[in-house]
């Protein structure tokens, strides 16, 4: 088992990592019933995806020598209705280091192919942009 959901009542769950005992506490959106307190349910897929990347380009990067340390992501998601789902992922990287063109296109290439990009229904639009310093 990968991890526990709790529901806390008030539309609110919290989530345990079984093997570290990290948790975090997700929130109904306030434009479904809930009060917009945390991460919601929708939210935790559309930042995954932007921590799925970050994380493959790291171990990439790692291999190449080349420190991503400061690298950050900036995630937005767009919602559809009928039915309500993710409909739009964007995620704009920005480096604080540059890079040859050999190792954007691999880095790039790297966090095109993470898993959870994979893993996410192919009408999600996905809007991925890499700034380098």
């Amino acid at each position: 088992m990968t991890s526990k959901v709790t529901y806390l009542g008030g539309l609110r769950t919290e989530n345990t990592h079984l093997k570290s005992g990290n948790s975090f506490v997700t929130d109904a959106p306030l434009d479904n019933n809930g009060k917009g307190e945390a991460f919601s349910p929708t939210d935790t897929v559309a930042t995954g995806l932007a921590n799925c990347m970050m994380t493959v380009m790291g171990i990439k990067a790692r291999d190449m020598e080349v420190d991503m340390t400061g690298t950050t992501a900036e995630v937005t998601k767009t919602m559809a209705a009928n039915p309500r789902r993710i409909s739009k992922i964007e995620v704009v990287f920005s480096f604080p280091f540059d890079a040859d063109d050999k190792t954007r296109k691999i880095l790039e290439h790297t966090a095109r192919t993470c898993p959870v990009h994979y893993s996410l229904h192919p009408d999600i639009e996905r809007d991925i942009t890499f700034n380098w310093k």
